[in-house]
């Protein structure tokens, strides 16, 4: 079988590591890909938006299934191409993706069928949303834009004064482009955050890994808010908990989006908040997460691509999958001054060899005169896969020690919560 896998970052180097590691997959291909990539398969330069450029790629190689790893490309409606061409290809279609690409569609839709979420107000112009601080005048409160904008689109706002300037911002500025034409300002929740993922061929749904995400900048969750710091899984939670995700959340999402007339195909990803009244969505997105795909996959017992065929041949209901009783941990090495202005271009360094049971992910990083530098503004991703989540962080950090580039930055309190939560379970 010949994989195509449309990305090039973190998430798509963990998904390629996975894929090739199936017997029935004997050719991985990525468009644009990356060095990493480029150690097991064949990088393709066509950019993931290009969509016409992937399609005639896909029938040139007689590409057995297409996996796309970002959002952009499923919101521009790839799926629907490829469909169209008869190509396989995993992800949900472009009407499907509006449940990530409009944010201002899935508060909606959240709220006519019920599914727990925070209380929101759209707004579409700065006059209109200044009504805010007139009427509501809640603080801290969250804003976002309601379109895609790469992770850079929600904000955490304490004031009126600060409230105002992401207002001028987004709506009368134009920072965020279309991406912020309009806005959600939704109720700020106090809780622990969860990642929970499954695949689902619009009827038939199996659960993946769950997993907490760390998105803001700093330590103790302090700072601006990223495309994710590091990731460990799974997330520990109680019984309780996981019947109220499934029955409350997951299951009536995609029936209710069949009411809808969206047949969801793909990888649903559930940014949840875990509070005193039970789990709420804070986000719903389409496409695997980065970097929950990198801690998610080493823990699926076997093939992977196997179940990603089946959901695209609408089949999932044969698919059996069992996960590893582990626990994996991901660091994000970062460039200094990340997410907003950072170099790149420096020379990464190993001063020592990995030991043979880390995982390296590469989620930015290019080849420039024969030697690996920095191209973005995350790096690379360490991975570390044990039976004990304590042993996995200490790990992982005992291993990014062998690594260096210039501005090299990375949190160090990954996986803390995680343990916490469980030196709980065990007073109990």
């Amino acid at each position: 079988m010949k994989v195509l896998i449309v990305g090039g970052g973190g998430r798509e180097h963990a998904l390629a590591w996975k894929l090739h590691r199936a017997k029935k997959v004997k050719q991985i291909y990525a468009a644009p890909g990356n060095p990493g990539i480029a150690q097991i398969g064949t990088c393709v330069n066509i950019l993931a938006s290009d969509i016409p450029g992937l399609a005639r790629f896909a029938e040139e190689k007689k590409i057995d299934l297409t996996v796309v790893g970002p959002e952009l490309p499923l919101a521009m409606g790839i799926v629907d191409e490829f469909q169209k061409r008869g190509l396989k290809i995993f992800g949900p279609d472009k009407k499907a993706s509006r449940i990530e690409a409009d944010k201002s569609f899935a508060r909606e839709f959240m709220n006519k069928f019920g599914i727990p979420a925070p209380k929101f107000q759209v707004y579409e112009t700065a006059h209109e949303a200044r009504r805010y601080t007139k009427t509501i005048n809640k603080f801290p409160v969250v804003v976002k834009a309601s379109g895609l904008a790469g992770g850079k689109g929600t904000f955490i706002v304490n004031n009126r004064k600060e409230y105002e300037k992401v207002v001028d911002e987004l709506l009368v500025q134009h920072r965020l482009g279309e991406a912020g034409k309009r806005i959600v300002v939704e109720e700020f929740l106090v809780g622990q955050e969860m990642s929970v993922f499954v695949l689902t061929d619009g009827l038939s749904i199996v659960y993946l890994p769950s997993a907490q995400d760390h998105k803001r900048l700093y330590d103790r969750n302090r700072g601006p808010n990223t495309g994710g710091m590091g990731a460990y899984a799974p997330y520990p939670t109680n019984k309780r908990i996981t019947n109220i995700i499934e029955q409350v959340i997951i299951q009536p999402t995609i029936l209710s989006l069949r009411d809808q007339g969206i047949d969801y195909q793909g990888v649903l990803y559930a940014g949840l908040i875990i509070t005193s009244l039970g789990p709420m969505v804070l986000e719903f997105n389409c496409r695997f997460g980065d970097p929950e795909t990198q801690v998610i996959l080493p823990l699926i017992e076997g093939d992977f691509f196997t179940p990603l065929l089946a959901v695209a041949e609408k089949r999932l209901s044969e698919i059996n999958l069992k996960v590893k009783n582990l626990w994996s941990i991901c660091v994000v090495l970062a460039s200094a001054g990340y997410p907003f202005d950072y170099h790149i271009g420096e020379e990464i360094q190993f001063k020592q060899k990995l030991d043979s049971k880390t995982l390296l992910f590469h989620a930015g990083t290019k080849m420039e005169d024969s030697h690996l530098v920095t191209a973005s503004g995350r790096v690379l991703n360490v991975v570390t896969v044990y039976e004990n989540l304590k042993i996995a962080k200490q790990r992982a950090y005992e291993e990014i020690k062998k690594i260096h580039f210039n501005g090299m930055y990375y949190r160090k309190d990954i996986g803390n919560t995680g343990m916490k939560k469980m030196k709980r379970k065990r007073r109990r």
